[in-house]
């Protein structure tokens, strides 16, 4: 594309010495290092989203080798290829949500604006981490997201330099455009779905004033719309699956899983390798080039934490020896919260029945056998993002529709034919923290969101209840509206919707930001805008903590936007760019 920006010709020379000082590292560290056993160039903990990116593109260089570890088990049957199914079926994938066997399980403290309760964030660990348990949704956020993160310190990641690694990574099934990538490793699909109820809310939304948008990763998010999904030929389509099974096979490329990581190894403040537990025996590896943690926002700072990486006071207090005293590590804690609007349906259309026990065994063998049918898709196949009010500058409230109830994370089985959609602020102002409760790596550590702690969050969240409502409400959708069921109409001042929030909102999924990327100079920033630990070498952050901020939608996406745009970093490639793409401005 003539308009994709490879390296100015006057940067060729400092990419030459660059390249240069890399190879005589490089020469130096293999003296060092590469007599200890055993050693690879590249040593990666977790085989999430982040990380299967990684492992396939460093391994596009025959010359280096990577060892890439996992916590958990393959994505696979035991001793076998056979994908398991209660993963890799799209519409299956409450049963890895709710269990603790691909799972870490993690709970929040008690919080304070939210009746003080302990929330549940499931987390990925198994190949493909978190892409192996989500809800498949694909959506990149906001333009204005990106161009933020450069504000707020990490140059050259503007959407200028990322919407070249969004479609890198993408193979569409609707093909290549400005927007779109046409032949990348992620499949992503576009929903058919010719369901009354994801038509009516497409209707509704419409009735309701906000634009239908054919594309919300592309020039517009803004409006309603059908939803782009990481599923391919009716298969859940995750990181491990467009990543890290295609380069398996490599010579270069060694993979172990059920490695529990529990420090980062030290030469002075020169990483050098890492020690972990597998099969009950303490093994320790080395890195010739790099270690590369991509084990999520909680375990990566966690990791960085207990190996003496963080606010010192904090590591002393826990008689852990201080490496490097880096304040920012587990800081700057953001996720998004949502609740459910649900609505009663007077016909019986939902998948109510779906979830009986009879018909999931035909849903079942009908996947098995063809890989279509009802198993083939998470259902979330409409959705869409509008603004709060006038003045606000891009979208800040999401919506994901579903033609059926769900409740506590799927936990409660459905009891009635019902549709609801699931709403909440995309950009919020409360931010927590993530510390250690001991020095020992297998306690899970404190996690503070501090949820709802601004008066504009809660402003904004009570303001999803009102406008869930409204489009509910259109004429679209009164031939299927019964009673409201959740909030229910007895619900309707400002100070009954808080009290509803309070008691019902819960975690979309999209913990974030806890290694935040910024410059040198920032004492709050963990690693500099190459990725690097800030203060210490041969040391890499590369997944969802180290965004500077939230983005304005779900996180996978970026997070594997982020691996790619890293993997170039790392290599010394140039940095991709296309400048001036057309981005939707609304007039009000």
């Amino acid at each position: 594309m003539n308009r994709l920006i490879g390296f100015a010709k006057t940067n060729a020379a400092s990419v030459l010495v660059t390249r240069s000082l890399q190879q005589q590292n490089f020469k130096m560290l293999s003296k060092n290092y590469a007599s200890k056993t055993p050693a690879y160039n590249y040593v990666i903990v977790g085989a999430g989203s982040a990380g299967c990116v990684l492992a396939n593109r460093l391994t596009e260089d025959s010359g280096d080798s990577v060892l890439l570890l996992e916590a958990g088990p393959k994505d696979t049957l035991l001793n076998s290829k056979r994908l398991l199914w209660k993963i890799h079926m799209p519409a299956a994938l409450i049963y890895n949500l709710c269990d603790d066997k691909y799972n870490w399980y993690y709970h929040t403290t008690a919080q304070r604006h939210m009746n003080n309760r302990m929330m549940y964030w499931p987390r990925g660990r198994v190949w493909g981490g978190s892409s192996s348990l989500n809800a498949m949704v694909y959506i990149r956020g906001h333009a204005e997201d990106y161009n933020r993160w450069q504000k707020q310190g990490a140059t050259g990641w503007d959407y200028d330099h990322c919407l070249p690694y969004f479609r890198k990574a993408q193979c569409h099934e609707l093909g290549a455009d400005r927007y779109r990538g046409g032949d990348g490793p992620l499949h992503v699909s576009r929903t058919k779905t010719k369901h009354p109820l994801h038509l009516a809310f497409l209707e509704a939304g419409q009735q309701a004033g906000y634009p239908f948008t054919d594309d919300m990763n592309g020039f517009q998010q803004e409006g309603v719309g059908w939803m782009d999904m990481t599923i391919y030929k009716g298969q859940r389509w995750s990181a491990a699956s467009a990543y890290l099974r295609p380069s398996i096979s490599r010579s270069n490329l060694t993979t172990e899983v059920k490695t529990f990581v529990t420090k980062i190894l030290f030469d002075g403040t020169k990483a050098i390798g890492v020690e972990y537990v597998q099969g009950g025996l303490t093994k320790k590896v080395y890195a010739v080039k790099e270690v590369i943690l991509s084990g999520g926002s909680i375990n990566s700072p966690q990791l960085l934490l207990l190996s003496g990486v963080g606010n010192a006071d904090d590591l002393k207090a826990l008689g852990i020896p201080v490496v490097c005293h880096r304040p920012g590590v587990g800081q700057n804690l953001q996720d998004h919260l949502e609740l459910y609007v649900q609505q009663q349906c007077n016909k019986p259309i939902t998948l109510y029945k779906s979830q009986k026990p009879i018909k999931m065994i035909q849903i079942g063998l009908e996947w098995l056998w063809k890989f279509t049918g009802e198993g083939a898709t998470a259902h979330l196949e409409t959705g869409g993002f509008i603004r709060s009010g006038h003045g606000v500058q891009h979208p800040d409230i999401q919506f994901h529709f579903l033609p059926s109830q769900v409740t506590d994370h799927g936990r409660v089985t459905p009891t009635e034919e019902a549709y609801q959609v699931h709403v909440g602020p995309m950009r919020p102002t409360s931010v927590g923290w993530l510390k250690l409760r001991s020095a020992n790596p297998k306690d899970h550590p404190i996690l503070e969101p501090n949820y709802l702690s601004t008066e504009s969050d809660i402003r904004e969240i009570r303001q999803s209840v009102k406008l869930s409502r409204e489009l509910f409400a259109q004429k679209a959708f009164d031939k299927y509206r019964g009673p409201e069921i959740t909030p229910g109409s007895h619900v309707q001042s400002d100070k009954e919707i808080d009290a509803f929030v309070r008691e019902s909102a819960d975690s979309a999924y999209h913990p974030s930001c806890t290694c935040r990327m910024g410059q040198a100079s920032d004492p709050m920033a963990v690693v500099d805008p190459e990725t690097r630990v800030i203060g210490l070498e041969n040391l890499r952050v590369v997944d969802s903590s180290i965004m500077p901020s939230v983005v304005s939608g779900n996180l996978n996406s970026p997070t594997i936007m982020l691996a790619e745009k890293a993997a170039d970093i790392i290599r010394g490639r140039p940095a991709l760019c296309d400048k001036h793409v057309p981005v939707y401005n609304p007039k009000s």
